[in-house]
């Protein structure tokens, strides 16, 4: 099994190296990127069972196992609170100066990213883990795109506070993908 690790391993840091070309808003990189391993891998799982429990949140323990159980992970985030500086609307606030004033004076808020975040920059985000997993599933390397290990990654201090939103793509190699036929946590 040391080839399929090794062979993951590439594939994660290829999968940084897509997430980091994909097309970007005015062409500016927003974008953060971290490969996990070993120890980083487990407390990510061990803090998304604790905030599953802690919240009562079924498919955080869900996804903890299945975290606990991949051979790599990826994570990749994004800095929502830069504005596209096009005065959209698309965010909720009339100009990319009024979002951003807003972020700046945003109180403590008791979620797992932090808001408002530019549209444009969220979909950057989208587009970037799209690209990721894309070329995971070209190297068939079985993945999934988890909202919950995003958010325990940065629960956790795993991206720098510039981070506003973050996904965990987990990353396997076994004979059976680990991401389906998942038990439902209740």
């Amino acid at each position: 099994m040391h080839a399929e690790k090794n062979a993951v391993a590439t594939v994660a840091e290829l999968m940084v190296l897509a997430a980091r070309t994909a097309p970007k808003g005015r062409g500016v990189d927003t974008i953060l990127c971290r490969v996990l391993t070993g120890k980083e891998i487990k407390a990510v799982a061990k803090r998304l069972a604790e905030l599953g429990e802690a919240k009562n949140i079924g498919f955080f323990l869900r996804d903890s196992k299945n975290i606990a159980a991949c051979d790599g992970c990826v994570l990749i985030g994004g800095k929502g609170n830069l504005t596209a500086g096009i005065n959209c609307g698309a965010c909720g606030f009339l100009t990319c100066a009024d979002m951003a004033e807003a972020y700046a004076t945003l109180k403590e808020q008791d979620t797992f990213f932090s808001g408002p975040n530019c549209a444009v920059r969220m979909a950057d985000l989208g587009i970037a883990i799209g690209s990721a997993v894309k070329t995971a599933q070209i190297h068939n390397v079985d993945n999934r795109i988890m909202y919950s290990g995003g958010a325990a990654a940065l629960d956790l201090g795993l991206f720098d506070k510039e981070c506003t939103v973050a996904y965990a793509v987990p990353l396997s190699a076994t004979g059976k993908n680990i991401f389906f036929d998942r038990d439902i946590a209740k």
